[in-house]
């Protein structure tokens, strides 16, 4: 039974989240939406990566060395580790962090991180082991160590695509030729097998450059499109949305922003430069990037939410159907609470934001930091909204080998098992059938929801695998 109830509250089933509403900080309109802000979490130092776990909490690192889950309830901080080396001097500390696609099979957390190492300041990514049982993170392996790094220009974040690789940023640590160096890893993205070896189809084979030319990547995500976008640093001028395409040059130093001044542009048809889908001069600090597709916010489909150090914004940026274009951009907010570090979207839609007002580049208030939430509070999934949320029922719960389904009318479409990434999984020809068995042994133990429709509603139940 304790394992069982490990395994609930692992999984989120034991507390759903948003049943707690926090005071709201202030209330701002998108079209006919109206979203309200609160604070979930505060007293942090410096957050610096904030993604949403399989398990239904908030996974948080903090730039002084600690790693957290925050219940997204509750925003309690429930500490794993603080990393003994990180070494936390000017911009340089604990920076990005990724979770592994098959959490339940493979617990592995993926972090990057400054350290010092003979006098020197250098840069490194590491793999830990999380014991859900424990509460910990252990057995650090390190992938890709010795990296140059400086106490600027060394931000890196973390992103693990869906064929199981993993991509880097790195900044140029202040040494700017070494961004066009092939034979560099700095101003570089990277892409690493999850075991720290380099993919046989890496653009440059037997190299992990990924792409060249930048500057300082702050921000990295993958829309459900599949295509790539980063926010990078400029320096007084052009800070840059990117569109990310394997094997392509971003410019820097040779080119700042667009492909504007005759050298410029003699240097972007000579190296295969992708110019940004939007540069800023004067400079925002650009930081973390998310992608928005969500009913929650009907009016932010197909977009880019981004937020920003220096101009302490929050900014929408619209795209195109195709992805390769930004069609419109605005600022919900500016300065009102500060430098804005980290953004990541949960499943339901809500925003999390990570304020950096304790990083040592403004005066922090009584409460900083803090994870601040945006969210649409009239939005519940359509099963919530006609209130059939049991109309699904799927049984036992957690199940081993099988489980059993049973609708009040008979479904209009398949039923699909959909993994924690929200990949489908399993296929059920259930349409015309209000009951069924369904098979699972070939499901690795873990969380999974269960979706149909009746009546073209969509009815979503969660299934713990064990």
């Amino acid at each position: 039974m304790k394992r069982i109830a490990t395994l609930l509250l692992l999984a989120g089933l034991a507390a759903p989240a948003g049943a707690q509403q926090n005071p709201a900080l202030a209330t701002y309109s998108v079209g006919t939406t109206t979203l309200t802000l609160s604070a979930l979490s505060t007293g942090l130092d410096t957050p610096w990566e904030i993604l949403w776990g399989p398990d239904g909490f908030l996974w948080m690192t903090e730039r002084g060395g600690r790693i957290s889950r925050v219940n997204a309830t509750t925003g309690q901080v429930l500490p794993l580790l603080t990393v003994a080396d990180v070494t936390e001097t000017g911009e340089s500390g604990l920076l990005g962090m990724a979770l592994h696609p098959d959490f339940s099979a493979n617990p592995y957390v993926y972090v990057v991180y400054n350290y010092t190492e003979g006098g020197a300041l250098k840069e490194k990514l590491v793999r830990f082991t999380y014991s859900a049982t424990a509460g910990t993170l252990a057995s650090p392996l390190t992938l890709l160590g010795n990296l140059p790094a400086t106490t600027t220009h060394s931000g890196s974040r973390l992103l693990i695509l869906p064929d199981q690789t993993l991509l880097m940023t790195t900044g140029d640590a202040q040494l700017q030729p070494e961004a066009q160096n092939i034979g560099s890893l700095n101003g570089k993205i990277l892409r690493l097998n999850l075991d720290g070896t380099i993919p046989a189809n890496n653009p440059t084979p037997g190299s992990a450059v990924y792409t060249l030319g930048h500057r300082n990547p702050q921000g990295l995500v993958r829309a459900l499109s599949g295509r790539l976008y980063s926010s990078e640093h400029g320096p007084n001028n052009d800070d840059e949305v990117n569109l990310i395409e394997p094997g392509r040059n971003y410019g820097w130093p040779n080119v700042e922003g667009f492909c504007n001044l005759p050298a410029e542009q003699t240097f972007c048809s000579a190296n295969n430069v992708r110019e940004p889908l939007v540069a800023y001069t004067p400079t925002l600090a650009v930081a973390g990037i998310a992608a928005y597709q969500n009913p929650a916010i009907p009016q932010w489909s197909n977009s880019l939410l981004m937020v920003s150090l220096k101009a302490g914004a929050l900014t929408h940026l619209q795209l195109n159907t195709a992805g390769d274009q930004v069609t419109s951009q605005s600022n919900i907010w500016a300065g009102t609470y500060g430098r804005l570090r980290a953004i990541c979207v949960s499943p339901q839609g809500r925003i999390y934001i990570g304020t950096s007002n304790r990083d040592g580049r403004t005066t922090p208030g009584p409460t900083d930091d803090r994870i601040l939430v945006l969210e649409n509070r009239a939005y519940t999934p359509n099963s919530v909204r006609n209130g059939r949320a049991n109309a699904l029922v799927v049984w036992p719960n957690p199940a081993s080998g099988s489980f059993s389904i049973k609708l009040p009318e008979p479904a209009t479409s398949p039923l699909e098992v959909r993994d924690a990434l929200g990949r489908t999984v399993q296929t059920v020809a259930l349409t015309g059938r209000r009951e069924g068995n369904v098979d699972i042994r070939q499901l690795q133990a873990g969380l999974y929801t269960v979706h149909t429709q009746l009546s073209g509603t969509r009815f979503t139940q969660r299934l713990l695998v064990q």
